[in-house]
């Protein structure tokens, strides 16, 4: 046999050789990284669920999967053990990056320590323009209402006087006595109101 006939197989053995010693090698990581778990770890499971973990046994491993819910999982179903920071970004969003992570900004009960005082370095000035500009926005505004309320008003004040319209129209017809005796006569005669 010559050497060249045998360099495809020996390439091939020597690939899946290397596969092999490349997924064990993952998998001794994986169990260590499960033997490695204390409780107060956080942990994502294989199934992409973050817990802390509350207890570990031997093939089993308790974990808190929200505040005051537990379950029990098996060991393999630990898919990474996440450092603290990592953790605490993920599930709480608490960046480690941010050095005022902790200085939450706090929220007033009311309005009023919102507004701005007035400073003494003449700043009033300036506010009083501003005021001034306000209460002219506002003026337009309730002119602008008042104006279309007018308008609704006037719509609505020709739309009776056309009804109005409408009802002498139907009242110059007929008079209600003829009217009555002519439509109890096509009754009787079999017009086509009668039934």
């Amino acid at each position: 046999m010559n050497i060249v006939t045998l360099l495809p197989f020996i390439v091939l053995i020597g690939a899946m050789f290397l596969m092999t010693r490349s997924a064990k090698n993952k998998q001794r990581q994986a169990q260590q990284m499960r033997n490695d778990m204390q409780p107060g770890s956080g942990v994502r499971t294989i199934g992409g669920m973050y817990a802390t973990v509350k207890e570990v046994h031997d093939d089993t491993v308790l974990l808190e999967v929200a505040p005051g819910v537990h379950a029990i999982y098996a060991k393999n179903s630990v898919g990474a053990v996440l450092s603290d920071a990592e953790y605490n970004h993920i599930v709480h969003g608490i960046d480690p990056d941010d050095e005022d992570a902790t200085d939450t900004p706090v929220v007033p009960d009311d309005a009023s320590s919102l507004t701005e005082s007035v400073d003494a370095d003449g700043d009033s000035a300036d506010k009083a323009v501003a005021l001034e500009k306000t209460d002219a926005l506002e003026k337009a505004d309730t002119v602008e209402k008042a104006d279309d309320a007018a308008e609704k008003t006037d719509a609505v004040e020709k739309a009776d006087e056309a009804d109005e319209a409408d009802v002498k129209k139907i009242d110059l017809g007929k008079d209600d006595t003829i009217a009555a005796a002519t439509s109890e006569d096509d009754k009787r005669d079999g017009g086509t109101d009668a039934k």
